[in-house]
């Protein structure tokens, strides 16, 4: 057997990386979560190299070899990636093509002819979910911005009671329902079942965003009132194009690989046989990669053939979709070597154990993780990560239903109060032309809502299911 394969197998199957007891590991991954949080917040270091430190530190706190710690650090890594980066880097894909197309401006425009009034705020909602299915929480902010606004100015409409419906079925989605990357990234740590844990995110999402959008909006309005600011008011992708997609084809292609998932699961249920012939055909045309690959393969034909585009086009639309993902995969990455290195560490089983002494809810658990970290970091993205290593061992005597609701109730801890050391705080800050504590009034106890009503639902299931 050649030494790779035994890596490959040591990789499998880790042993221990350190002998450190309960009161040093805990004082590691305190130490190692608390130079993660300096090196973001006050070094102002990108949470790439911020991850990638702070692993370092845990491991010499807990007192493991520095080539054991590297090892853990570089296979949790390598894992994730190979986990999650082709499925991000389709979902980036896809929603580059639906902004470049127009295909977003469609739906957009589509909605809102058959909208006003106090039906407004929930097709706010409605076009905010169906467009936050496959983008990045801040890709759908620029792209509905433009809408936000001109609505807002247009319709005479309070711009708290259109943006912040807006915004709640973008986060929502972001932290909720798979493929985003926060969502992703749990499955795989804790070795959920991507299709049950869709069907169930959706099923929380849509009271979720009810609550934090149109009715928290009212609220909102009568605490900050402000009119949409002319000057954040840009160019739509779709005003150069002569043609776009049209609605039906369009949203189509977005749900696409929401059918097919959401198929698998159910297929799944009503068959449970692995060996039979539909199962095992379900089994990969609803594997995420092959739901997201015909996504994006029929979208050339739906969504940048109908816009005019060329075969000339497809290859720089694809790169310029690609390069903003950079980063968001290095910090995917070096969060899941964060995670294995917890796990080699003990630190899981430790978690495991204090769960059983003090008696607290595996669910309940998860969540306070997360929205400790998020607290600290200020991203959810490294707060799902970092929570989902450390719970991942409590997911082993979980059913299928509780596994899927341990990944929500880290996604709900995820979104908790976003501050002044979130990118999305500011973003939405800039783009409202709010101060400080407007945006806290609103943006952030809108963050709040979401965490605690999808926190409390996921609870309220695991009670059912």
């Amino acid at each position: 057997m050649t030494r790779l394969s035994v890596e490959m197998l040591a990789a499998d199957a880790p042993e221990p990386i350190t002998s450190a007891g309960h009161a040093q590991l805990g004082i590691a991954v305190l130490v190692g979560i608390a130079v993660i949080v300096l090196l973001i917040t006050k070094f102002k270091l990108h949470a790439f190299l911020s991850l990638t430190l702070g692993t370092l530190v845990l491991g010499a706190v807990a007192g493991a070899p520095l080539d054991k710690a590297i090892l853990s650090f570089t296979t949790g890594l390598g894992t994730t990636v190979a986990g999650v980066g082709v499925l991000i880097a389709l979902g980036a894909i896809l929603g580059k093509m639906l902004a470049d197309s127009g295909g977003a401006d469609q739906i957009v425009d589509t909605i809102l002819a058959k909208a006003g009034g106090r039906s407004m705020p929930w097709a706010m909602v409605l076009i905010a979910s169906v467009i936050g299915l496959p983008l990045f929480f801040e890709v759908g902010v620029v792209l509905l911005i433009p809408v936000v606004l001109m609505v807002a100015k247009r319709g005479n409409y309070s711009l708290m009671r259109i943006g912040i419906p807006a915004l709640a079925g973008l986060s929502v989605m972001h932290g909720l329902v798979p493929p985003h990357p926060g969502p992703l990234v749990a499955i795989d740590a804790v070795q959920a079942n991507l299709g049950v844990t869709l069907a169930l995110g959706v099923l929380v999402a849509i009271p979720t965003v009810i609550v934090a959008g149109p009715l928290f909006s009212k609220v909102a309005a009568r605490w900050v009132d402000v009119p949409a600011p002319d000057r954040m008011i840009p160019e739509r992708a779709s005003e150069e194009l002569e043609k776009r997609p049209a609605f039906g084809p369009t949203l189509a292609t977005i749900l696409l690989p929401v059918v097919l998932m959401l198929s698998k699961a159910l297929v799944d249920i009503v068959i449970d046989d692995p060996d039979h012939t539909v199962q095992r055909v379900f089994d990969v045309v609803g594997s995420p990669l092959i739901a997201l690959l015909a996504s994006v393969l029929v979208g050339i034909f739906t969504l940048l053939r109908p816009a005019g585009f060329g075969k000339d086009r497809l290859t720089p639309l694809v790169e310029k979709g690609l390069a903003p993902i950079a980063g968001i995969l290095l910090i995917v990455g070096a969060g899941g070597g964060f995670k294995q290195t917890l796990i080699d560490s003990g630190v899981g089983q430790m978690v495991l154990d204090i769960s059983e002494d003090w008696s607290i809810p595996a669910l309940l658990l998860a969540w306070l993780i997360a929205v400790a970290i998020r607290l600290a970091t200020g991203s959810a993205t490294v707060a799902t990560v970092s929570a989902a290593g450390l719970v991942a061992p409590l997911a082993a005597d979980m059913s299928t239903a509780h596994t899927a609701l341990l990944v929500l109730a880290i996604g709900a801890g995820s979104l908790f109060f976003s501050h002044v050391n979130d990118a999305g705080f500011w973003l939405v800050k800039e783009y409202f032309g709010l101060d400080v504590g407007q945006t806290i009034k609103t943006w952030s106890i809108m963050e709040t809502i979401i965490s605690v009503v999808a926190g409390g639902l996921v609870l309220l299931l695991s009670l059912v299911l």
